[in-house]
């Protein structure tokens, strides 16, 4: 096996990030090599950011820095006519210019001194594929940071399963990023190349959650020779136990150490979003207003460089003001938190969230329904996805209505419909039931776990 090394090449962004760092632990800890690489700061990134794994697992990967050229790293805009952090486009347009090189030599070091090289690479880095493609004993597969559906819609028949059969609305990434980054991924990322570059596509869902898509679009990509793997959730599966352990815990897991079971809201729009000031005020008068107990990670998108001194943070007389009134309800986080660990806390209720990929599939993991608010880019699909086909959310805010402000009623209904209701508590037991249904994907003999052994034995045959 040791003969076989594994190259994972995330997209440098957040959500792309933790996924193949989650990937690569679990191929070091089946004793595969594995070599994680990134520009510095986002190996710093990925490392610091890591939930649910020990130091000892981290020290099975090998990182590895790939030198890219200084870029800007502004702040975002949460005034922005577009939600896309469009702040970002430096730091991607250096990433793919100065990247490649980096990463062929990094390529040619591994290839010398193992029988085959696997090269495991975000399908947004068509750059990788050639890279692996030119190895003589490489072999590339791209890696899909969303949900099996989202390609759908693409495929022949792929519409009418979603519109006729299902009643879904086909929401493309296209429509809800800018022309900017639309042009970046067609001629420069070149993001519809990995795929057909690839000796397969390993996917982070679960059978659970998306058995009709995932045979639907394995059917088709199998059929042009194409490997498949359906690998997720890859999120480790954490327990009571767990959250207990450790005398560095994070202050909002001993709140909710404190708290009933099943009454506290998390609210979070990751790693890729910023709310105007406008809105975070109708956001907080409904949260007060529903008398809930609740988490709510204020923060803004992530610059492209997260090491870069941002200055005094904006939300910081927010939270002294609002943490006053809220009378010991609830908590405003406005740095960075343990979502993980919040989401699988028995404490925890339900998920305000933006409907990333990532987040989606911690919570579904364990049992959190979600109240969706999606901002941009795979998120509005994601969301239609989970609050009409697994019904395991409700709808709070359209993506086309990014531009208005949803007033404070709006938000406290839908609120006190997840908490409070019995509509709220049938759905909060259907995403625990499918919950369940997803650990049980992941433990021994369940379909996510045979499809990563499944891949082992393929890479290493």
């Amino acid at each position: 096996m040791e003969s076989v090394a594994v190259v994972a090449v995330p997209f440098p962004a957040q959500g792309h990030l933790n996924q193949l760092l989650h990937l690569s632990l679990h191929l070091a800890t089946r004793g595969l090599p594995v070599h994680f690489a990134a520009p510095a700061e986002h190996v710093r990134q990925a490392k610091a950011r890591v939930h649910g794994w020990g130091d000892d697992a981290l020290r099975r990967v090998d990182f590895h820095e790939l030198a890219i050229s200084e870029y800007a790293s502004p702040p975002p805009d949460p005034a922005a006519v577009s939600p896309y952090p469009s702040h970002l486009m430096p730091l991607l347009e250096a990433f793919i210019a100065d990247a490649p090189a980096a990463l062929a030599a990094l390529l040619r070091g591994v290839s010398a001194s193992h029988r085959r090289v696997v090269v495991v690479y975000d399908s947004a880095n068509a750059f990788a594929a050639e890279e692996a493609a030119r190895l003589h004993n490489g072999e590339g597969f791209a890696f899909h940071c969303t949900a099996a559906s989202a390609f759908v819609g693409r495929m022949d028949g792929g519409a009418q399963l979603l519109r006729d059969v299902h009643g879904l609305d086909d929401l493309p990434v296209h429509a809800f990023v800018t022309e900017e980054f639309l042009e970046f991924i067609g001629k420069r990322a070149r993001v519809a190349q990995t795929i057909p570059s690839s000796a397969g596509i390993l996917m982070n869902t679960s059978r659970a959650l998306e058995g009709e898509f995932i045979d639907f679009v394995a059917e088709r990509l199998t059929a042009g020779g194409k490997k498949v793997f359906s690998i997720g959730p890859l999120n480790p599966m954490l327990d009571a136990s767990a959250l207990e352990q450790g005398t560095a815990r994070h202050e909002c897991l001993c709140w909710l150490d404190r708290q009933p079971v099943a009454s506290v809201l998390y609210v979070s729009f990751g790693s890729m979003s910023s709310l105007r000031g406008e809105q975070i005020e109708e956001l907080a008068a409904a949260l007060h207003g529903s008398k809930q107990r609740f988490i709510w990670v204020l923060r803004d998108a992530d610059r492209g460089n997260l090491f870069t001194d941002s200055g005094e943070n904006r939300h910081t007389k927010f939270q002294t003001k609002f943490t006053k009134e809220i009378e010991g309800t609830g908590l405003v986080i406005i740095e960075w938190a343990p979502q993980l660990e919040i989401l699988a806390h028995p404490s925890t209720a339900a998920f305000m969230s933006h409907c990333g990929w990532n987040s989606i599939m911690e919570s579904m993991s364990h049992g959190k329904p979600i109240l969706a608010w999606p901002m941009h880019s795979d998120q509005p699909w994601v969301a239609e996805l989970v609050c009409k086909y697994l019904k395991a959310g409700f709808l709070l805010r359209p993506c086309d209505k990014h531009a208005e402000v949803i007033p404070a009623t709006t938000i406290q209904q839908v609120i006190e419909k997840m908490m409070v209701s019995e509509e709220g508590l049938a759905m909060r037991q259907r995403a625990m039931a499918l919950g369940e249904a997803v650990r049980t994907s992941v433990a021994v003999g369940g379909s996510s776990q045979n499809d990563i052994e499944d891949f082992i034995a393929h890479i290493t045959r």
